[in-house]
């Protein structure tokens, strides 16, 4: 894997891992996670694909600004796309996804979306309650930044007990931790963020739209929301699944997102 570096719009150096051989698919990881993120997926993409696993801001190998603005991480994917040089499919999960579909309104580099449950706030169908910011706020006051990543991945993401015991042993554990910070940023970012579907009328970008029987409703509204915007789009879910299906799925996940890129 190679480390690779975009420099932003706002002048942000954004980190980005590539690997594989094959058309380009750049990975977008969400909140509370670096490009380690898509390691269980990995082997079966790069067989088909070259991959470039971002570091969004203020994670991993990729730096920050002083003042955070979620239309910041927008400009950071249509950099990072743009200076790949020919058309991208983009997979995006999470707060990942929102980004990677507002960077397709900026760059037109994109061949193609794959979007995972993004964390888009609908009318009625709230994703991440005050509460629980406020909690992680004041976890990370007490610089408690393990119960941060826990609470996220038990609170916000619906994942089982199990499933966060066993991603306490992987490195992508140790990776989160130090990106807690960045958290109640971007939860605060994505619940001031409003979709407006007549934005996206016009983006004629192939798009899969992935979503889980299992995951919480607020992230299935907001996949169905992302549908009914777009011309060009449809919803497969996974059965079983909620928002970790990377971890959890991970043969449907990757079997669902290549199928999709070799039939493009």
């Amino acid at each position: 894997m190679t480390q690779e570096r975009v420099t932003s719009a706002d002048g942000t150096p954004i980190a980005v891992w590539r690997s594989g051989d094959g058309p380009p698919l750049v990975l977008v990881h969400g909140t509370v996670a670096d490009h380690s993120r898509w390691d269980p997926v990995l082997p079966a993409f790069e067989q088909r694909h070259t991959v470039h696993a971002v570091d969004r801001r203020g994670r991993g190998a990729s730096s920050d600004a002083e003042d955070y603005a979620i239309e910041r991480e927008f400009e950071d994917l249509a950099a990072v796309v743009d200076a790949l040089g020919e058309p991208v499919i983009l997979v995006g999960h999470s707060y990942g996804a929102l980004c990677g579909l507002e960077a397709a309104l900026i760059s037109g580099g994109f061949r193609a979306l794959v979007l995972y449950e993004p964390s888009i706030e609908v009318a009625g169908a709230e994703v991440y309650s005050p509460e629980v910011i406020e909690r992680l706020e004041a976890l990370l006051r007490a610089g408690d930044r393990d119960g941060v990543v826990e609470t996220v991945a038990l609170r916000v993401a619906g994942a089982r007990s199990e499933v966060v015991a066993a991603l306490r042993s992987r490195p992508v554990w140790r990776a989160r931790v130090a990106a807690a910070h960045t958290v109640p940023r971007e939860l605060r970012a994505s619940k001031a963020y409003r979709f407006d579907p007549e934005r996206f009328r016009d983006l004629a970008v192939p798009t899969l739209l992935l979503t889980g029987s299992e995951s919480a409703p607020g992230y299935r509204r907001a996949v169905e929301a992302v549908d009914a915007a777009l011309p060009d789009s449809r919803i497969v879910e996974m059965p079983g699944q909620g928002h970790g299906a990377v971890d959890t799925g991970t043969d449907l996940f990757t079997t669902e997102v290549l199928r999709f890129t070799a039939g493009l």
